[in-house]
């Protein structure tokens, strides 16, 4: 059939796809679709406004599959009882995590608990969440293997224990906290015991670190880094950038940063 001049066509929605949705300390939520399978990695926004961005994005919400949760601090579960209501969502998470955030996000139909170190399945995913050092009940990274490819997830933590670098050694895409410039949290605004946190082994990863982590683990097989959680206050994408990014040169993989007020681009994964 032919299209008449001035028709709009429906947005061409990924098969596959990694979306940014928000990155940042007022809100982290991740999309990860197989194809077959769409889960949100935290929802840290309002249920409204990750809608939106999901739909801004060519991404039904209606077809989510599960939420999946790394810990209860408020940027991470803002609208996950919202979502997982209103489109009828089970949720996975830590027990404890569960018990730290049941009066955030009330009460939930279906409750899918796990542990750090066991691996789970929704579908065709296979998440792998490992312990993370954060001042959390249970805080988890994960990593989520479908087809090729393995996609990890390492922010909100203070320090790169060896496991998490274990947990990330082989993946072909890495969503990768740099969080702070150390000289600009230093001479930032944020009160003494709250720059004490950020750097310490429980707070937060500076962009130096970011890189010996990234260094540790990099291989040919990388395609994609993702910097996120940048601060607003002690941080630039530009500095986090070209302190992460540095030696990276003789590799393929690409670099991107990812947002607090904006989602992401859907970056397509070759299955």
């Amino acid at each position: 059939m032919k299209r008449t001049a001035g028709a709009k066509t429906t947005p061409q929605i990924p098969c596959t796809g990694l979306c940014m949705l928000a990155s940042g300390s007022r809100g982290n939520s991740i999309y990860i679709s197989s194809g077959n399978t769409s889960v949100l990695f935290d929802a840290g926004l309002s249920g409204i406004e990750i809608e939106r961005r999901m739909k801004q994005r060519g991404l039904d919400p209606q077809k989510l599959d599960a939420i999946v949760v790394s810990h209860e601090h408020t940027d991470h579960i803002h609208g996950v009882g919202v979502l997982a209501r209103r489109f009828g969502l089970p949720v996975y998470i830590a027990p404890e995590t569960l018990e730290a955030a049941k009066t955030v996000i009330g009460t939930i139909g279906t409750i899918h608990p796990f542990e750090c170190g066991m691996p789970f399945r929704i579908n065709d995913l296979e998440i792998h969440p490992f312990s993370v050092s954060h001042d959390a009940a249970s805080p988890a990274g994960f990593t989520i293997r479908t087809g090729a490819c393995k996609i990890a997830i390492a922010t909100d933590l203070g320090i790169a224990t060896g496991m998490v670098r274990q947990h990330l050694r082989d993946c072909t895409h890495l969503v990768l906290e740099a969080n702070h410039d150390p000289v600009m949290l230093a001479q930032g605004p944020y009160p003494w015991p709250t720059k004490q946190r950020i750097k310490g082994r429980n707070g937060h990863l500076s962009n130096e670190s970011a890189k010996e982590l990234l260094m540790d683990i990099i291989h040919e097989r990388l395609e994609h880094v993702i910097l996120a959680h940048i601060s607003g206050t002690n941080n630039t994408p530009e500095k986090a950038l070209s302190v992460v990014a540095e030696r990276c040169g003789r590799y393929p993989a690409k670099f991107s940063v990812a947002f607090q007020d904006a989602c992401g681009e859907t970056l397509q994964l070759d299955l």
